[in-house]
């Protein structure tokens, strides 16, 4: 039978006598000397800091409805970001991407360029904060390395601040995940190889419309789809769809139909079904005199019909939160 064992008096905090504690990896030792993780310890201050939801974290930035298509919708995808302040010594550019290898939320590249992971777990209720976080430990990490995630400062600076506010942001959508690799001289292998065979594979063909923002259509076995982010508020969008459906305007042409929505990032998203055959360019136009039909319904204030109540009803039914 074991022994038990008698209880230890519990060790005193260490106290520190050059200012803050800096912050480090959740699960790194803690920088006061305690021998606990810093979640554990300091860390746990600097988490409840930033617990707090922000709801639409690329609110104010350029192409806030492409942000979150990126973050939610587009399997492989990048855009070119501009700093406000240029570009540090030693990174020739900076490219947002909706996911990296082994969801790195970082890579320096050997040539220093930067790599942004769009698509990965962040350590507190505000996205714009971490990744402006991971992109500034990223200009420090040593070329050719992947940088480890971390939990940003309470009142660190968010994309809001670090960005161009005024650059334009207009993703390119991949068929693969063949950026990873860039324009170096090294072959994919070992973990990256496998790691971008299996994102390959599982990638959904997606395009993105040229003439309506935040518009992707996608590609499924059995039908296809176009999901519309959308920065119009919530219930006037509700109310304007329902004013559309009950009119028999909210389709994009025959075989397709408004089948709900979901919310991502405070944005509502609608989503149609759409033919298998019917290509991104086939949406092109259907989109666009629907936004028009949109444009007209949103503007009307007029309390709505029975038949729109209905529509509203339904299309609320039939809604759900990713984020």
């Amino acid at each position: 039978m074991a022994k038990k064992r008698r209880p230890q008096p519990k060790a005193a905090a260490p106290q520190l006598v050059d200012g803050e504690v800096p912050v480090v990896g959740a699960r790194e030792p803690c920088p006061c000397g305690s021998g606990r993780r810093y979640k554990a310890c300091h860390g746990r201050a600097a988490s409840h800091a930033a617990t707090e939801l922000v709801l639409r974290p690329f609110e104010g930035l350029p192409g806030e409805p492409d942000w979150v298509a990126m973050r939610e919708l587009v399997p492989a995808a990048t855009v070119a970001l501009t700093l406000k302040d240029g570009l540090p010594e030693g990174v020739p550019s900076v490219t947002l991407a909706t996911v990296l290898p082994m969801a790195w939320p970082a890579l320096r590249r050997d040539n220093g360029e930067v790599l942004l992971g769009l698509q990965n777990d962040t350590a507190s209720g505000d996205i714009s904060r971490d990744l402006a976080d991971t992109l500034n430990r990223a200009f420090t990490t040593a070329p050719g390395s992947p940088v480890d995630a971390g939990r940003p400062a309470p009142d660190g600076p968010r994309l809001q601040d670090i960005l161009d506010l005024k650059a334009p942001f207009s993703p390119e959508v991949h068929s693969g995940f063949e950026f990873w690799l860039g324009d170096e001289s090294d072959n994919a292998s070992g973990e990256v190889a496998a790691s971008l065979e299996r994102a390959n594979s599982a990638a959904i063909p997606t395009a993105r419309l040229s003439g309506s923002e935040g518009a992707y259509w996608c590609e499924t076995p059995d039908k296809n789809h176009l999901r519309w982010v959308m920065t119009h508020p919530e219930e006037q969008l509700l109310d304007a769809l329902a004013r559309l459906h009950a009119a028999g305007g909210s389709s994009l042409g025959d075989d397709t139909r408004l089948v709900g929505s979901f919310r991502a990032h405070g944005l509502m998203v609608p989503v149609w079904d759409l033919p298998s055959g019917m290509t991104s360019e086939d949406c092109e136009k259907p989109a666009a005199a629907f936004g028009e039909r949109l444009t007209e319904a949103l503007g009307t204030s007029a309390p709505l019909t029975a038949d729109e109540r209905r529509a509203r009803n339904g299309l609320m039914n039939r809604q759900v939160t990713l984020s």
